[in-house]
């Protein structure tokens, strides 16, 4: 059976790599896309990422985009109704409850754009990704340029000894390698 032509099809998107790797401008470029649609857009980001700004999504180029932060990712079903596209930012820092979230607004018909890293600073996979990236329709991994030889980086190595999971930083506290500098590094401390 054909289906009805006003039925939208829903689906995830996810876009996955390293810090500095263009992850959230890449997001923002599919947006503003959808936006010229005549989409209706809507942006969710974790409440705890506030290091550029309070509200909005940020990239690190500095380019912007009117966000709605949020404490957890149930919160997102509630606030997403209307919306057509949902983009979702730094999602591996939303809890598990993301996943089942995703699927619903995906499976209702919305368009759901996710960015977020796919390891965390020992290589590990990072909060939720790996269960999104195993759901989407698509999976687009960008990668930084090592700041040591120059190649594509696929790894945040921590320049501190700091070793929570979570610990929100720029170039002050990350580092953008491929494997084998991350290697070299890793292997001098």
């Amino acid at each position: 059976m054909n289906a009805a032509p006003h039925l939208r099809h829903g689906s995830i998107e996810v876009i996955c790599g390293s810090m500095f790797s263009g992850k959230t401008e890449e997001l923002m470029r599919r947006l503003r896309r959808a936006a010229i649609a005549k989409m209706k857009v809507e942006v969710y980001k974790p409440a705890t990422d506030i290091r550029y700004d309070q509200e909005k999504v940020v990239s690190h180029d500095a380019n912007a985009v009117e966000s709605t932060p949020l404490e957890n990712a149930q919160m997102i079903l509630l606030y997403a109704s209307d919306a057509d596209v949902v983009g979702i930012d730094e999602a591996q820092f939303f809890d598990e409850a993301l996943v089942y979230v995703v699927s619903e607004l995906a499976d209702s018909g919305k368009r759901v754009i996710i960015a977020g890293l796919d390891m965390d600073f020992r290589r590990n996979p990072f909060g939720p990704m790996p269960q999104l990236m195993a759901l989407a329709d698509s999976v687009t991994k960008v990668h930084a340029v090592c700041m040591d030889c120059g190649l594509p980086a696929n790894y945040s190595y921590r320049l501190s000894s700091d070793d929570r999971t979570v610990l929100l930083g720029e170039l002050d506290e990350y580092r953008p390698l491929c494997r084998e500098c991350y290697h070299r590094r890793h292997h001098k401390r």
